[in-house]
């Protein structure tokens, strides 16, 4: 029996990655995913398949570890589809800090 749900109150992690464009493929957010580098409400996980849901928080490692970055963000929507960037940025609020200032 297929899993008709998914798509309805939760979505698969690396589906909703890739249509929040994080990367260019699934198989790429897929890999990130397998590779430690997101958690979930603060809950470390390695599974592409692990259920997303709305007002959940996402916290991602993306870059290198010398020249990388920490994005959290709060899940607003779960992705029909991978649409353009504006469509992407409906589906998150960005809680990160701000990148300090650079004053010189």
């Amino acid at each position: 029996m297929a899993e008709g749900g998914e798509d309805r109150d939760w979505q698969r992690l690396d589906k909703w990655l890739w249509c929040a464009r994080v990367a260019k493929t699934r198989a790429a957010c897929s890999r990130m995913v397998e590779a430690g580098s997101v958690r979930i409400n603060r809950q470390p996980t390695d599974k592409p398949h692990a259920r997303l849901r709305p007002g959940d928080v996402l916290t991602l490692a993306l870059g290198s570890p010398e020249r990388g970055s920490v994005r959290i963000w709060r899940v607003l929507a779960l992705g029909g589809r991978r649409g353009p960037a504006s469509e992407a940025r409906g589906l998150f609020e960005d809680l990160s800090a701000p990148p300090p200032s650079q004053q010189g």
